[in-house]
């Protein structure tokens, strides 16, 4: 992006016919779209969805969920558009490519990308849709599964106000929404977020390495850090799983290493050095290299553990071992 958000870019269409927000095409049924789609369906707003995946689409046909065949199926007749994609090159194929967004949608129908992709391939997706006049919103989310499930997402927006006007009924039912600034914007506060959140990982790694090396059990330091200033949501949510030794993914690795890189990469092309996000990405890819990139990110806590020579997970903890320093 711009060092300065340029708010006259063709965001969207100027003035975009039909206030309603449905009907609503959704694309992407994983373990964040397809709870996502399924309460937007409970709140009775119609809706069709499809994924590339047959066995995403038998699911969502197993929850009573209208499964379109085909994406072009999916598309026809709908006035909202609904992404949620693993990358920017998905994304990309949906709205640019053959039988997608642009062959089959009309004017004055808006996108809205709920993917974590490149807030710069977002402004040039943003571009293209105007014009063929289809508005673009942006809107990742921070919640992880749990808030898919529940509704309770945080969303973060980044539009138009007309488009952000025409799909916040939609939004509204998957979570809260935080409009952001112009399109684009929603990734950037994405990208921070997941900055944050991985510093906060490994922060708890840190701690939990440290404590272990003398002694002192995770559970207990845990609930020490809770009551204090270093209490987060990542030692609230996370820190039971390091414990616990529950590798097991709410939000993968692999994709902790794809938003990192966003954000890194991101601010690379601005010249903007992020020293934490870079060391704690190399940090994830040498899960990743322990062929770790489809456990959970909490598995951070894994690579703590061999480089320090330490035992996090309770079970390891329990016994007495050399690595720990008596004093």
């Amino acid at each position: 992006m711009t060092d300065t958000p340029d708010t006259t870019h063709p965001a969207g269409p100027s003035r975009l016919p039909a206030p309603a927000a449905g009907p609503v095409a959704f694309v992407g049924l994983g373990v964040m779209g397809l709870p996502m789609a399924r309460n937007i369906a409970a709140a009775g707003i119609e809706l069709c969805v499809y994924d590339a995946s047959s066995q995403a689409c038998d699911r969502a046909r197993g929850q009573g969920l209208k499964v379109a065949g085909t994406l072009a199926r999916a598309l026809e007749g709908a006035s909202t558009v609904i992404t949620m994609l693993p990358d920017t090159p998905h994304v990309r194929e949906v709205l640019l490519g053959p039988g997608g967004v642009l062959e089959y949608c009309a004017e004055g129908t808006v996108v809205v990308d709920m993917s974590t992709i490149s807030p710069l391939a977002t402004q040039e997706l943003a571009a293209e849709l105007a014009d063929r006049r289809l508005a673009l919103v942006d809107a990742p989310v921070s919640g992880g599964v749990r808030g898919a499930v529940s509704g309770a997402l945080s969303i973060m927006a980044g539009g138009t106000a007309e488009a952000l006007a025409r799909v916040r009924p939609v939004l509204e039912t998957m979570g809260s929404t935080t409009d952001v600034g112009p399109v684009g914007s929603g990734q950037v506060v994405k990208a921070c977020n997941q900055v944050a959140v991985a510093l906060a990982i490994q922060a708890a790694c840190e701690a939990f390495t440290l404590g272990s090396r003398f002694g002192v059990q995770p559970q207990v330091l845990r609930q020490a850090l809770l009551g204090g200033a270093a209490s987060s949501w990542v030692l609230e949510h996370l820190a039971p799983q390091m414990i616990d030794g529950d590798d097991s993914a709410g939000f993968r690795v692999a994709l902790q290493v794809k938003d990192l890189r966003i954000a890194v990469d991101t601010a690379a092309a601005q010249g903007m050095p992020l020293p934490g996000a870079s060391g704690v990405l190399q940090l994830y890819l040498e899960a990743m290299s322990h062929g770790q990139e489809a456990d959970g990110n909490q598995a951070l806590a894994r690579v703590y553990e061999r480089m320090a020579h330490v035992r996090i997970a309770s079970p390891m903890n329990t016994s007495s071992s050399d690595t720990s320093v008596t004093f």
